[in-house]
Order: C-alpha cells, then structure tokens, then sequence
C-alpha cells in the first residue's frame, strides 16, 4: 500500500509537472506566433509608406491571404478608428478597445463559445502612430490540454493497479526470505543452537543480516557449550566428595559411645550431604540435557501402570501429613503411550511430590487419568499453598521456588524444571493452573501410541 501510494503521488507530481510545463509551452506557442505576425506587418506597413492607400491595402490584403487566420488581423489609427480591415473580419467579434498605454499585450477573448487570443502592438510609422491587432484560435491549445488531461486521468486507476500488483509481488519477494528466517530463529532453542539459518547468496542486507544471525549463534553455542561442559564437570567431580562425606557420617553414627551433640551433627551433615547430592544429581541431569545427551530409551510403556506404581510409592508420604491422596481414572483399561520409562516415572513422581509438599497436613491431593480420543490427560490437583498469577510463567524456571525464603518447603528448585525437560523431550504438553491460597493443578497431556 505504501508503494502504491508512493507511485502514485509520484506520478501524480509526474502528471501535474508536465500539464503546467505543457500548458506553458502552448501558450507561450501562440503568443510568439501572433508576435510574428505582427512583425511582418510592421515590415510591410513600414515598406509601404510612400505607396498609396489603394496600394497599400492591396498589399496588406495580400499578406492576410498567405497568413493563416488573416481575417483576425487589423490596422487602427492613433484614435481607435479601423485603417485596413485586411481581411473578412466578423462584425461582431469582440476586439478590444485600444488602451492606448504604449506597449504591448495580450487579450483573451471568447467568441462563439471559441477563444481567442489578441495581440495588440502600438507603433510609429512615418510619424503616424498605429496599431496593429493580430488575433489567434486557442481551440487546439484547449484540446490538446483535454487530451493530456483525460490521458492522465484515464492513467490513474491503471498505474494504481500496476503499482499495487509491482508492490504486492515486490514486497512478497523481499519479505520471503525474512519469513524464512523468522521461522527459523523461533525454531531455535538452546537445546539446538547447532542449527544455522538459510543464507540465500544475494549479498544484500538480508543475506548479510543471516550471516551475521549465524555467527552469533556460532558464539552463543560456544559459550553455551562452554557452560554445560563446566556443570557437567562440576556436577560429576562433586558426586564423589559429596558419596564420602555421606559415608562417613552414616559410619560415624553407628558407633554407639557417640555422644548426643555430635550425633545430632552428624546427622545433620548426613541431612545435609543428601540434599546436595540430589542437588547435583538434579544439575547433572539437566546439564546433559542442555548437552543434547539426555540418554533416553523410547519403548511402549503403559501409562495407567506407570500412574497407579508412582502414587503407590507416594502414598506413605501423603499419610504422613495425614493427607488425602485420591486416584481416579487409573482403571485397568490400559493406557499405551511411547516413551522412556524411567523418565516419564521421574515426572510424575516430580508432579506428585510438589503436591504433596506443597499441601498442608489435612489436605487433598487427586490424580485424574482421562482418555479423550487419542489422547490421555495426567492431572494432579491439590488443596496446596497455590502459586500467585504474576509467578504462574517462572514456574518451570531453574532454581524458581514459589516460597522465596526457601523456607517452607525442602527441594532444589530444579524439580520442575526437569519435569518440563522430560515433557518437552517427549512431546508432551505440560501446563499449570493455580490459585493462590486454593491449590493448584499441574496437567500432562500424552498421546496414545499405536
């Protein structure tokens, strides 16, 4: 649209340059036409001073004969009073009146719907004063004006709609590739970033601005690769470190001469080296997912199964706060999804224990199994502590934690954050609502294998 209107301001500039340029030269045309008249007059008068009247006129009759429109051309004396009527002038065309200002000028004048134009010279000749009026059609100027202008109007709406087409095609062109290349940038994640946008070998801006999409991505794999391999290493140098300390304290606790202070350290430090050796279990687990190692096996797995065996497991925790743990849905109709076992176990077990820590002692927590056509929905409600809407989009974050003392509740803040790289590695849709004060409800949608 910008295009069109472009072109056709343009054009339209284009037009009105040429009408005024146009109408200027025809004008002018005729003007020096009439000018030229009027000086071959001035030579004829001048030549014919001395001849008489009868010769005179003879003559003057003779040069409106050869002078096309020579029936608009008259002799006045200095008191308006016609001398030569050279040719058959209409009696009543409107000449003008002699101004009697001493220079020339022209005169417009309309006759029988007709226009035309009067050129009036005052002159001296043999010490008599005269003046010459020499008069001229405008008919063709008009209409080769309303032929330009009927040309250029009826140019309009055809230049419109080339323009539109030229700019619909051009902007197609130029915006296809950058299309290309937005789908491919959205395509990207950092579980991807070895992926390259297309370059189209044009050398113009577009192009340059892929090469310069891809060189960053170049960098930010690096440095990305640079930070995984550092978790990973750390991660893995920190199991061994971690495993001892663990060792010793449960070593130390056995001895039975141990006082109760120092138990309750040890114990604490057992407590302790545990919670950091799922830390970094946790952090290895994502690091070689960031890696692209995630090491996962694909096989049928039935999902109706895998639910009722991770809530059997989950159960005696939920009893232990006294909570009310619920299934419903999990028949023995089985439910086949494709999937890596152990991982899918991971998720709901992940889903499961937020509930249940999450959930004051006395609450309710309900797992919900629903088919819908090719589809099964994993849904795990409770009457918890509920998530404020303005966190509702961190929750999958890394290290996020809905209590932000880190108080309330044990864990690493990485739970859900496996949690979505499980589902996300499967295909699944994992998704959350919640109210704060009123629980929430953490959703798995899986797709039947067939």
């Amino acid at each position: 649209m910008w295009f069109s209107a472009v072109f056709l301001t343009g054009f339209i500039v284009f037009g009105m340059v040429m009408w005024l340029d146009l109408a200027y030269y025809t004008s002018n045309g005729r003007s020096r036409t009439l000018a030229r008249r009027a000086s071959r007059l001035v030579e004829l008068l001048r030549s014919s001073v001395n001849a008489s009247d009868g010769q005179r006129a003879y003559r003057f009759s003779e040069f409106a004969d050869a002078t096309p429109e020579g029936n608009l051309i008259q002799l006045l004396d200095r008191r308006g009073s016609r001398l030569l009527p050279v040719a058959l002038v209409p009696a009543d065309f409107p000449w003008p009146a002699p101004a009697g200002l001493g220079k020339d000028r022209y005169i417009e004048v309309v006759y029988e719907e007709r226009h035309y134009r009067i050129f009036e010279h005052p002159l001296t000749v043999g010490g008599q004063s005269y003046m010459i009026l020499v008069g001229g059609g405008l008919e063709d100027n008009r209409q080769l004006m309303t032929r330009f202008s009927t040309g250029l109007e009826a140019a309009i709406p055809a230049l419109l709609a080339v323009s539109a087409l030229a700019g619909y095609l051009l902007s197609g062109r130029v915006l296809r590739p950058i299309g290309r290349l937005t789908s491919a940038v959205r395509s990207i994640t950092i579980g991807n970033l070895s992926h390259r946008l297309p370059i189209d070998q044009t050398g113009d801006e577009i192009a340059r601005l892929a090469e310069t999409c891809n060189e960053m991505l170049t960098r930010l794999e690096a440095a990305v690769g640079r930070i995984s391999r550092f978790t990973a290493d750390a991660s893995h140098e920190l199991r061994s470190p971690i495993s001892f300390i663990r060792a010793v304290a449960e070593f130390a606790l056995r001895d039975p001469h141990l006082d109760a202070d120092a138990a309750e350290a040890l114990q604490e430090i057992h407590a302790e080296a545990a919670e950091a050796s799922r830390l970094i279990e946790d952090m290895l687990t994502l690091a070689r997912a960031d890696a692209g190692h995630p090491d996962l096996v694909f096989e049928p797995v039935d999902l109706t199964e895998l639910v009722r065996e991770v809530c059997d497991k989950v159960r005696p925790f939920a009893e232990l706060k006294q909570q009310e743990f619920l299934i419903a849905g999990a028949s023995d109709t089985m439910a086949g999804v494709h999937g890596d076992r152990s991982r899918l176990r991971r998720l709901i077990w992940i889903l499961l224990d937020n509930a249940v820590k999450y959930t004051p002692e006395g609450g309710r927590i309900e797992t919900i199994l629903q088919q819908d056509g090719e589809e099964v929905r994993l849904s795990i409600k409770d009457s918890g502590i509920g998530i404020a809407p303005e966190l509702l989009p961190r929750v999958f974050e890394r290290f996020f934690r809905v209590d932000p003392a880190r108080s309330q509740v044990d864990g690493t803040g990485l739970g859900l954050a496996i949690a979505k790289w499980i589902a996300d590695a499967h295909h699944l849709v994992l998704s959350v609502a919640s109210i704060e004060g009123e629980g929430s409800t953490f959703s798995v949608v899986f797709r039947l294998s067939r």
